[in-house]
């Protein structure tokens, strides 16, 4: 079995197969220089193993073939990422008695490194004759820098490739977790928590003592808040990873009815404040109620969350000239400058509202279900009171 160097070299090896344009490359170069052997090396610090290979000479390396890589000059390439151009050997003041040329018995010789992207070595371009050559100039030069370069291309973009085929793959399993994480949502959590309200509500309607009855009551609102998470989550898993918001517009959507039943919900979490409401519907409205009504219980529930105890909640519903407005308004501290420009944000959360309840979900479920109905959910705060505004073309 191989080991994972050996199954990567093996692998770097093979990936000329995908790269028709060397072999051509190869021949170029030993037509335009007179060479009888050119090739295209993998060379590594204890390696050097021939990838393309162009042999008129009967050289004896084909592809995947290797030499000792102490017996080249190739090691001096990746350390010095120079070109090494011999003409004649015999006449050549550095490598006239280099044992290389005289273990492979060639007299001209050129070799270029092959750089990817990031400055990695991969290897050299090179060729080698048993007859001297004129190599030394700045058109061959040229050629194998440009022929390296265009290797090298290559290889980059095979790697590429390679990389978003693994993010595909990677994409394709995220796409099925996202799958089963909305599964969870929309089923295997949300039926329990409705089982545990029912309970609840079920519970309520019995004689209970003091004790018993606050159970309930934290039963009860407990569901409300986690059915409002379960709610959050699964509409930001689909806006982020894939569904986005859908609606299901209506003509004359039942609106007040809708979030009047809002409101009743929300009472029975907070029995003790004041909710003053005012609905003019002076016109029929086209939307989708259901949608709307998750937005108003998010700034409802906000409202009610961070108002003042003893100051009521106002609630105004306006349908005419063509446009719906929704309001809600509590007193309460004003929201800080820093916390305002992230408000509509995902997981905007600060560290101050630990005690809350909730993900830093809701006003962002709710800005994007505005955006859908082509609207805008806006919101002034000032020390006296905190309004959101929902204003729709109907």
């Amino acid at each position: 079995m191989l080991d994972n160097a050996e199954a990567t070299l093996q692998a770097e090896v093979e990936v000329f197969k995908k790269i028709p344009a060397v072999d051509s490359i190869l021949e170029v170069i030993c037509r335009i220089t007179g060479m009888g052997f050119a090739a295209v090396a993998r060379v590594t610090e204890k390696r050097w193993v021939a990838c393309a290979v162009k042999d008129n000479i009967n050289f004896g390396l084909i592809p995947g073939g290797e030499l000792d890589i102490s017996t080249t000059i190739c090691q001096e390439i990746e350390q010095n990422k120079q070109t090494v151009v011999i003409d004649h050997v015999a006449t050549d003041k550095v490598y006239a008695h280099h044992h290389t040329p005289l273990l492979y018995g060639f007299q001209s010789y050129i070799s270029t490194p092959i750089t990817l992207s990031g400055n990695r070595f991969f290897g050299t371009l090179c060729a080698i004759d048993p007859n001297p050559a004129l190599l030394n100039t700045p058109e061959t030069l040229g050629m194998f820098k440009l022929f390296a370069d265009l290797i090298a291309f290559h290889l980059n973009a095979l790697e590429q490739i390679e990389l978003t085929t693994i993010d595909l793959i990677e994409e394709q399993k995220t796409s099925e977790l996202r799958d089963q994480f909305i599964a969870i949502l929309g089923h295997d959590l949300r039926n329990p928590v409705g089982a545990i309200r029912n309970s609840a509500q079920l519970l309520l309607r019995m004689p209970l003592d003091d004790r018993a009855l606050r159970l309930a009551n934290i039963i009860q609102d407990s569901s409300f808040r986690i059915t409002g998470l379960i709610e959050n989550v699964l509409d930001f898993a689909r806006g982020r990873l894939g569904e986005g918001i859908t609606l299901n517009i209506k003509e004359n959507a039942a609106l007040e009815a809708t979030l009047a039943q809002v409101i009743t919900e929300l009472k029975a979490i907070w029995p003790n404040r004041s909710i003053d409401i005012e609905f003019k519907l002076r016109e029929p409205v086209k939307c989708d109620a259901v949608r709307i009504a998750q937005l108003f219980s998010n700034i409802l529930g906000n409202a009610l969350t961070y108002g003042k105890a003893d100051e009521p909640v106002t609630v105004k519903l306006l349908s005419q000239n063509g446009k719906l407005n929704l309001s809600v308004a509590n007193c309460g501290e004003k929201i800080p400058d820093t916390k305002m420009a992230r408000l509509f944000q995902p997981f905007s959360r600060g560290p101050e509202e630990n005690s809350k309840d909730g993900l830093g979900l809701g006003l962002y479920i709710a800005s994007e279900i505005a955006r859908a109905h082509h609207g805008e959910l806006s919101v002034t705060s000032t020390d006296e009171q905190t309004c959101f505004t929902l204003t729709i073309d109907s």
